[in-house]
């Protein structure tokens, strides 16, 4: 037996989603079936508003309803540092620690030959001219992913960015807090020594 037309595209809709594979789909379908009308109303506006009323920052790069976005806006924000994150979630990441009052900049990914991103394909260009543009910038952290890609990219950069007397720091990588040293693997263990610090 097939599924109903409408549940057999919901279904499909679904299982677009990363992480969504067809069990989860159909649960996710049947569940919006029965859910309230309002509150289908409610889901569908959500969605549409996302592509509708989001856009992205034209100095940072980080999702907005506004442009420029509320922390490239914000005048007490520390100038002097900026982040480089990968995608603009991460921001968000970020900010949850609540410790860091500087600014940011989204590349929207890195580096990645295999897939056909080189620079051309990621936010570097407004980056340099956002650093040439502002003096008061005295420090970029790059914050990309401790993945091949991102150690590619933090390399790239900071080749691109040293040269104009900023000093380039990337984020700590090793051991989490919490965690066992025999069950780590040996890169993680390589960056835990690298990254040491004196107590």
């Amino acid at each position: 037996m097939q599924y109903p037309e409408p549940i057999a595209k919901l279904i499909d809709s679904y299982m677009h989603l990363p992480g969504i594979g067809r069990k989860t789909a159909v649960r996710l379908a049947y569940f919006t079936v029965d859910m309230d009308k309002g509150d289908i109303a409610n889901f569908a506006t959500a969605l549409t508003d996302t592509k509708d009323k989001l856009r992205y920052c034209s100095i940072c790069g980080n999702l907005t309803d506004e442009d420029p976005c509320e922390i490239c806006r914000d005048p007490s924000r520390d100038q002097s540092r900026i982040i480089v994150v990968e995608q603009p979630k991460d921001i968000m990441v970020m900010e949850r620690m609540k410790d860091y009052h500087g600014l940011y900049h989204v590349l929207g990914g890195v580096l990645s030959p295999l897939d056909g991103t080189g620079p051309d394909e990621l936010n570097v260009r407004s980056l340099i001219k956002r650093l040439q543009d502002n003096e008061a910038v005295k420090e970029v952290i790059i914050a990309t992913n401790a993945t091949p890609e991102g150690e590619a990219t933090a390399m790239y950069l900071s080749k691109l960015i040293k040269p104009a007397g900023i000093k380039v720091t990337r984020l700590a990588h090793g051991l989490s807090v919490g965690s066992d040293i025999e069950y780590a693997d040996d890169m993680t263990l390589f960056k835990a020594i690298q990254g040491r610090t004196e107590i």
